[in-house]
């Protein structure tokens, strides 16, 4: 388990590509749980161990995902996410480069809940929800369809697939994203990850960023 932060409160730990944040109907191994059974190993919290979960990353996405230890944690870090106090960095390795080298990105997102498919649209329509990011390119490699992109986004809202769809959007989805674009696959997985998130301690307010490194091969590519 790579831990990469934890107090009292808080746990932040390095999601693998790949693993459920949290348990479904699949039954795989998640995230979650592992970290639950990581804290009660260690003898921390006797008996049943609390862990709440204030945010979520896809299946195929890696990254950095906090936990709550405590109850007043994850009220506290939820008020965060839901008042947009919380900074998140992602990168994305992207097919091919944007017209401009940074910007941003507003649509209005429509989730096909049978399919989990997002739709984007320039204006509001029944049942979407807005959402909004901006990006920038940090380093773009080879020529043709190989060349590539490592992009930088900040999303300053948190729609399900949002990420994905504005790279689509804009002409460069996202290395092994299938469902938005992508010619290129990652044996399941996407080139996409929870590069930085930054937050309020829930007691002592002190200013955290927690940050982990890209494993992908892909992202290796880049200097």
């Amino acid at each position: 388990m790579d831990i990469l932060y934890e107090d009292n409160h808080v746990i932040a730990v390095c999601k693998p590509h790949g693993m459920l944040t949290q348990g479904d109907d699949t039954g795989d191994v998640c995230l979650m749980d592992e970290v639950k059974k990581l804290i009660k190993e260690r003898g921390v919290k006797p008996g049943n161990v609390f862990l709440g979960l204030v945010h979520r990353l896809d299946r195929p996405v890696g990254g950095v995902v906090i936990f709550a230890k405590t109850s007043k944690g994850a009220s506290r870090l939820s008020d965060q996410i839901r008042m947009r106090r919380v900074e998140k960095i992602y990168w994305a390795v992207c097919e091919g480069a944007p017209e401009a080298a940074m910007g941003e990105v507003v649509q209005w997102l429509y989730k096909d809940e049978a399919t989990n498919t997002v739709t984007a649209y320039g204006e509001e329509v029944p049942g979407s929800v807005k959402a909004e990011l901006g990006y920038r390119v940090r380093q773009t490699i080879g020529e043709g369809k190989q060349r590539l992109s490592l992009i930088e986004i900040r999303p300053k809202t948190g729609r399900p697939h949002q990420i994905r769809v504005a790279m689509g959007t804009l002409g460069i989805p996202i290395v092994g994203d299938k469902k938005y674009g992508a010619v290129q696959m990652l044996d399941g997985n996407i080139a996409l990850f929870a590069r930085s998130f930054g937050f309020d301690q829930p007691v002592t307010k002190k200013r955290i960023m927690v940050t982990a490194e890209p494993v992908l091969p892909i992202f290796q590519r880049f200097v």
